[in-house]
């Protein structure tokens, strides 16, 4: 028997393809949910809550990303999320955005693979990693890697939030003509600031390793604490604001303490007032992940009035709830926040009375 290569696993005929929520008008099966039981109705529900969060234009609506669901075939539904102005920001787990957006917006591919029968130990030795029924090149995600050491490089040595570092890979994504179907540069365009929480956990983290070690004495670090300040003035700033929360982990959290931070900085910021999860994790562990949204109303966070979990996974019950939405088209008319602009229009007046405490 011949020996395998990596062409017998990376076909370029067997590509993870993204969904296109456009092409399918699933407004009338989801209503149909509506008359059946179970996670049928419970989707029914989440996909009218989305829609009420866009057809509230006092409301600003933030996306969580957890797990790996570009990876999977998500990227293009939360790209006309944004394009669509259904979005005005994003709080994902770095793997998302950099292992698997920035990845594809440097041109590389998503390939389809095997759960069931595949011999792990072989593919390490192609270079093959594994997500579950997906597979990717590792040589190619280490060029991924080596890029983020390289836009870190060109930028000024001192502290940054994700956001303003994702900022920096959409313009760096610009000036190169590429990544143009990507998440990163759509919210670039757009003006949908993107936090990553948790950003030296992914394929970003190891571009940071590199810059940082490469020069101790002066490089970009990363403020988690500046992240979550920014968020906060976001829910400050927009009052009314809705969750669109596809799995849980960090984002999903930090998301929901905003309103907490808000009141510490003694501001009047009700707490979020839609809210939709979609998750697999169980509520019996006490981990985040599945802790129910009513339970984040007894922290303050949620109000349970306009509230829904949907037990599913993220690929099959995303696009139904997006799909309604988007052919609902309460978003018609609506126009984007432009959150992007407020933070960094915050960053010019703490730089003017940095320089002003100085003089």
């Amino acid at each position: 028997m011949a020996k395998k290569t990596q062409r017998d696993f990376l076909n370029p005929k067997e590509l993870i393809k993204h969904i296109d929520i456009k092409k399918y008008n699933v407004v009338n099966m989801v209503e149909d949910f509506n008359d059946m039981a179970y996670s049928s109705r419970d989707l029914a529900r989440a996909a009218k809550i989305y829609n009420m969060m866009l057809a509230d234009k006092n409301c600003a609506v933030i996306l969580c990303l957890a797990g790996s669901l570009i990876s999977a075939g998500l990227k293009k539904l939360v790209v006309d999320l944004v394009e669509n102005n259904m979005v005005d920001a994003i709080c994902s787990t770095g793997a998302n955005m950099i292992d698997q957006d920035f990845f594809e917006a440097l041109g590389y591919k998503h390939y389809k693979g095997d759960q069931h029968f595949a011999d792990d130990n072989l593919l390490r030795d192609l270079h093959i990693d594994r997500i579950y029924d997906t597979y990717i090149n590792e040589d190619e995600l280490k060029v991924c890697d080596e890029t983020i050491y390289k836009i870190l490089n060109t930028l000024e040595p001192r502290p940054y939030s994700s956001r303003e570092i994702l900022f920096e890979i959409g313009k760096w994504l610009e000036a190169r003509n590429k990544g143009k179907d990507s998440i990163i540069y759509a919210c670039y365009k757009k003006g949908v600031p993107i936090f990553v929480p948790a950003f030296a956990d992914c394929s970003a983290g190891f571009g940071f390793v590199a810059h940082q070690t490469e020069r101790p004495a002066a490089h970009v670090t990363l403020d988690g604490a500046k992240d979550f300040l920014e968020l906060t003035k976001l829910k400050i700033k927009a009052k009314e604001t809705g969750l669109l929360m596809l799995a849980g982990g960090v984002p999903k959290n930090f998301v929901q303490d905003t309103v907490v931070a808000a009141e510490i900085l003694g501001a009047e910021s009700p707490m979020h007032k839609y809210a939709v999860q979609v998750t697999v994790a169980d509520e019996r562990d006490g981990a985040l992940s599945g802790s129910t949204l009513k339970e984040a109303s007894s922290w303050g966070k949620v109000s349970t009035t306009f509230e829904q979990m949907v037990y599913a996974e993220c690929t099959v019950a995303a696009p139904l709830i997006a799909g309604y939405a988007y052919h609902k088209k309460a978003w018609k008319g609506r126009k984007g926040f432009n959150f992007q602009k407020f933070l960094q229009e915050e960053d010019a007046k703490i730089l003017k009375a940095k320089k002003a405490a100085k003089k």
